[in-house]
């Protein structure tokens, strides 16, 4: 049996079909052309001193970053007082201060701000989502300088008592406790850096630590020793928040670790200064994490997705300081720029 030949097409229907090819590629490519239109060129998460400055940089390549600021607008540096060490201010600057100038000046060249906080993160072949508060956006690169943020004891009613008493910056919470006692837990820069500036206004800083020795630099711990409003306690730690009948801190409970030892110390405020957690919650599993979630970073600023950058405190377990997170801030918001032109070529 003979098989048919297939039935000749048509000239005009030869036309039609490529016309109608041409316009499924050209419907295509128009609705591409509004996603990228819709989708943000660079988000930036955290505003502290590696995102600002990443802000700052990808704002004067005309990127017009989206900075999300999170639950802490402008990092540690918003909660430090007199920074000595920032290059340009030969007299210091107070941190507050540092981080307006450099939030208005990545305004000044076209940075938005959000106070979204990012909760998700799904990064995806060539572009990256995520969700702000309960709204996800896109955008082709992201920089995390998400930060991190005050660890506290883990003791009992601690939670309820923050605000209370409870506090981990003296910069916000010091003025208000005016001649009465305070004691600050810890023994490192932060926590002498607490302890000095709450002499100026509490009647007597106890320093709580539980060694026999500060982990503080030099220079820090000889002010601390040269000044007579401040008493360190060594070889303790705090057990137990002690609040009066109306919720207030009244005390706290500590114990001595080499003789176990228990007594009450009467303070009106409690300012816990043991270091931070990197916030990294919204990219564990999804981004490399070291051992206490700090993000694993490649050639300064690159992390293992196309697209996705990271500065500052975030990865940084070492130096964790204002001009290295202002540093790799530059190196993130430099690489995310070479990275989206060269999606554009």
């Amino acid at each position: 049996m003979s098989r048919m030949a297939p039935k000749a097409r048509s000239f005009g229907t030869e036309v039609a079909v490529a016309t109608t090819a041409r316009s499924t590629l050209s419907i295509f490519a128009h609705s591409r052309g509004v996603l990228s239109l819709l989708m943000e060129k660079v988000i930036i998460v955290g505003s502290g001193c590696a995102g600002l400055t990443a802000a700052i940089y990808a704002a004067r390549a005309n990127l017009s970053p989206l900075v999300l600021e999170g639950r802490q607008p402008g990092g540690q540096l918003s909660t430090t007082t007199l920074v000595e060490n920032f290059p340009g201010f030969p007299d210091g600057i107070d941190g507050p201060q540092l981080i307006m100038n450099m939030h208005q000046q990545a305004e000044t060249f076209g940075a938005r701000f959000s106070y979204s906080e990012v909760t998700d993160f799904e990064p995806r072949n060539n572009h990256v989502r995520i969700k702000a508060d309960d709204e996800w956006l896109e955008t082709q690169a992201l920089i995390v300088a998400s930060g991190a943020s005050a660890r506290w004891l883990g003791l009992e009613d601690e939670q309820k008592l923050v605000g209370h008493g409870l506090t981990s910056c003296a910069t916000c919470d010091g003025a208000f406790y005016k001649n009465v006692p305070v004691c600050v837990v810890g023994g490192g820069d932060s926590a002498a850096e607490e302890a000095l500036f709450l002499t100026r206004f509490a009647s007597k800083v106890y320093l709580i630590h539980r060694r026999d020795k500060l982990r503080a630099s030099k220079i820090m711990g000889d002010r601390v020793f040269a000044n007579k409003q401040i008493e360190p306690i060594w070889n303790t730690v705090v057990t137990k928040y002690v609040p009066d009948e109306k919720g207030e801190m009244r005390a706290v409970r500590l114990r001595n670790v080499n003789t176990n030892e228990e007594r009450e110390l009467p303070v009106a405020c409690v300012f816990v200064a043991i270091g931070h957690e990197p916030n990294t919650k919204a990219y564990q599993g999804k981004l490399e994490t070291d051992p206490d979630g700090y993000l694993i970073t490649r050639h300064l600023a690159e992390s293992k997705h196309p697209g996705v950058f990271i500065a500052g405190d975030v990865a940084d377990r070492i130096y964790k300081q204002a001009v290295t997170a202002a540093g790799s801030g530059c190196a993130a918001a430099m690489d995310a720029e070479k990275y989206l032109s060269g999606l554009e070529t």
